[in-house]
């Protein structure tokens, strides 16, 4: 069964070997890419589901080419990093990374990440439509769709799936550490910041829409979708 296509991105031929070596075991379809340029290059032509991205690359680093397949596409992003390398984690995820993996690494944990990035973004199963309804509201995760008064407004993937997480789970109060943890599905408490951005940046879309829901913070702890009865 194809379980779906990766690109691996890395300059080292042995690192991609081993990686294609695993990857394929589990059903996956690989194909690699050398360097930056050559990566958005093999993107646009083979339209993976799912990319390993190495940081430190020629031509165009991890960062640019993260940047550049972010202005068109929400295909799921894992960074790879060497040891030793500051990797920024609210750069990455401000940029749209979906997880890190540090080097030396086990092969069996990237693919153990990959599966669970694809789980958790619902991309490897036929799932029903993930779409929550609230007064004059729609957010459709499925086609990746926010509406506000019925008229499609520009949000970033981000953004939608931290304004679905939440109001998914009405009146439930998040921590921004939950939020880092459960939205961007990185194995660590990051920067709260990045969370802020969003939520600041959501409120700019939503302010006003409805009395009946509002995106709230809770001072202290963090965010909840309230709905009023």
């Amino acid at each position: 069964m194809d379980a779906g296509k990766i690109l691996v991105v890395d300059d080292d031929q042995n690192i991609c070997e081993l990686l294609r070596l695993y990857v394929e075991k589990e059903g996956f379809e690989v194909v690699i890419a050398n360097d930056g340029r050559v990566a958005l290059e093999v993107f646009e032509a083979e339209n993976p589901d799912l990319i390993l991205l190495d940081i430190m690359l020629p031509e165009l680093d991890g960062w640019q080419v993260c940047r550049e397949i972010r202005k068109h596409s929400q295909c799921p992003i894992i960074m790879l990093t060497a040891k030793g390398e500051v990797f920024d984690k609210v750069l990455g995820l401000e940029l749209g990374a979906d997880d890190y993996v540090v080097k030396p690494f086990e092969a069996k944990e990237v693919v153990a990440r990959i599966k669970a990035v694809l789980r958790r973004l619902g991309k490897n199963s036929s799932e029903t439509v993930k779409e929550v309804k609230y007064d004059k509201l729609s957010i459709n995760l499925t086609n990746y769709e926010l509406k506000v008064n019925g008229v499609q407004v520009d949000t970033p993937p981000k953004e939608m799936e931290l304004i679905y997480h939440l109001a998914s789970n009405p009146n439930r109060v998040f921590t921004r550490d939950q939020l880092l943890d459960e939205v961007w599905g990185f194995d660590y408490y990051g920067d709260s910041r990045t969370v802020d951005v969003h939520v600041k940046r959501l409120r700019e879309k939503l302010e006003g829409v409805s009395d009946k829901w509002a995106l709230k913070t809770v001072w202290g702890v963090g965010y909840k979708f309230e709905v009023k009865e």
